[in-house]
């Protein structure tokens, strides 16, 4: 049987007792599990066979697809969230999608990005998007863009953002880009809040390299909103598609139809 790992941040209190009473349940099926805390130190055991079960919200999700990312583990995403326009699973049906998953291998590969620094060996990962934006507040940033070797535009603005298709629906869809199917292997290239300069966005090939250059000012660098990097002027970012995508567990809701009825109905969006 696959190794089956639940995983919350500590302050989540629901979430911790979302997760002991899975584990009871899980266990009257006969399916062992660990809890294991995202905001711990402690490193989980964890392959390629592991079920990363994520209790929580977007945030935690995107935690845990870091997670199994790393070791090209299967995520099923819990719904604990106000609106988890990312999480496709009720808290009241668990141990029956747990218990599917075991039984059904069926993913839906999600594309991610391989963030790097022009020059640089460092590397990072993202899920939804990576950020290029102004280092101080009242200021904008120059950013030129590139994808493979052609200069595309470049922006006066707060900042230029390379969102996936599962990034389309959060700060790319609030800076006005496009809801993208999680099916294609495409990149969009949004800027935020531009000045005097097309504010429409341009969606690329995946399998292109996009080029972000902070031209005429510092910048910084935010992968899925945590900042991860600097940029000195002239210097940039490089993104691609990773070698590997993010496995997540397909459900009988995971169309996106369903995700926009519910996740951007009157009230939400």
């Amino acid at each position: 049987m696959s190794q089956l790992l639940l995983t919350a941040f500590s302050n989540r209190l629901d979430a911790m007792e979302v997760a002991r009473q899975s584990v009871e349940g899980l266990r009257a099926e006969g399916i062992s599990s660990k809890i294991h805390m995202l905001d711990s130190d402690e490193t989980p055991e964890i392959n390629d066979e592991t079920l990363v079960v994520s209790l929580g919200g977007d945030g935690t999700f995107l935690q845990s697809a870091r997670l199994a990312h790393e070791h090209g583990a299967r995520v099923l995403a819990v719904n604990l969230g106000r609106l988890g326009f990312l999480l496709n699973v009720p808290s009241t049906e668990i141990v029956e999608s747990v218990n599917d998953a075991l039984e059904n291998k069926h993913v839906v590969e999600r594309l991610a990005l391989s963030i790097s620094i022009s020059g640089e060996p460092w590397h990072e990962f993202a899920l939804n998007e990576v950020v290029v934006e102004r280092a101080h507040a009242g200021h904008m940033v120059r950013v030129k863009t590139y994808v493979a070797e052609d200069e595309f535009l470049t922006y006066s603005a707060d900042g230029v953002m390379v969102s996936t298709p599962t990034g389309s629906t959060g700060y790319n869809f609030s800076a006005g880009g496009p809801v993208v199917d999680t099916t294609l292997q495409v990149m969009v290239i949004t800027p935020i809040a531009p000045h005097f300069t097309i504010d429409r966005s341009i969606v690329v090939d995946g399998d292109k390299l996009v080029r972000l250059v902070a031209d005429n000012k510092p910048a910084i660098i935010v992968a899925d909103g945590h900042t991860i990097g600097s940029l000195e002027p002239g210097q940039a970012i490089e993104v691609r598609k990773s070698p590997l995508p993010v496995r997540v567990v397909a459900t009988r809701s995971f169309d996106l139809g369903f995700r926009l009825r519910e996740s951007l109905r009157e009230g939400h969006a």
